[in-house]
């Protein structure tokens, strides 16, 4: 997630009250599904800059998408196990006039290309300054994507490298899960009820473990 510098948002009266959302193409027929069971979660929603792709701060070009370290066998563990996965992304830039929806069309189909389609894609494209329920730390872009998905919230995981990902997620009622970078700042290192070192370590937290227990240290 790219942190917006300081200044009011443009209004933009074209921009909808809610996220952008895109759903992935129809499982191709005869292409097997495991069901996730027992205490896995329903889904798993992911930031999308800092999170699973490097972050480049408004970006509208596909050819400057890079996955994270380990991004790309985190999300892969979690279709092994019959998990949807989906994105959450606040996309400001958007409201402040440096993004067009064609970029932010761009860079979501390169993110497919190289991670696989996303189940659910839940953008929004609010600046701070629109008071809208989509924004993170607002909870719309979560409950959004799990209404697509036909998952709980409280069944759900959201995992982010910034406060406001942990705290929509908490919004929600949904569990959040935090891999700082970093632009991650301490206090939100110090807020988050469960952290881990990076995508592969936080996918095997999300596997191992049900609702969180903080602990001190490391993975929490």
């Amino acid at each position: 997630m790219t942190r917006a510098p300081g200044g009011r948002a443009v209004r933009d009266d074209r921009l909808p009250a809610g996220p952008w959302l895109w759903d992935a193409p129809a499982t191709p027929p005869g292409r097997p599904r495991h069901a996730a069971a027992g205490r896995l979660p329903e889904a798993v929603l992911f930031d999308r800059d800092g999170t699973l792709v490097v972050d480049v701060p408004y970006n509208g070009d596909p050819d400057r998408v890079v996955p994270m370290p380990h991004a790309r066998a985190a999300v892969a563990a979690l279709r092994d196990r019959g998990i949807p996965v989906g994105v959450v992304s606040n996309q400001s830039g958007v409201a402040r006039g440096l993004l067009t929806r064609r970029q932010v069309e761009a860079v979501r189909r390169r993110v497919d290309a190289l991670f696989g389609p996303f189940a659910v894609w839940a953008v929004c494209p609010h600046g701070p300054g629109h008071g809208c329920a989509c924004r993170k730390p607002a909870p719309g872009l979560v409950l959004a994507a799990c209404e697509r998905l036909g998952a709980s919230p409280e069944r759900t995981v959201v995992v982010g490298d910034i406060g406001a990902d942990v705290r929509a997620a908490d919004a929600a009622g949904a569990r959040g899960v935090l891999v700082p970078t970093p632009v991650t700042r301490p206090d939100e290192i110090a807020a988050a009820a469960e952290t881990a070192s990076d995508l592969r370590a936080a996918v095997r937290l999300i596997l191992t473990s049900g609702r969180p227990a903080r602990a001190p240290g490391g993975v929490r």
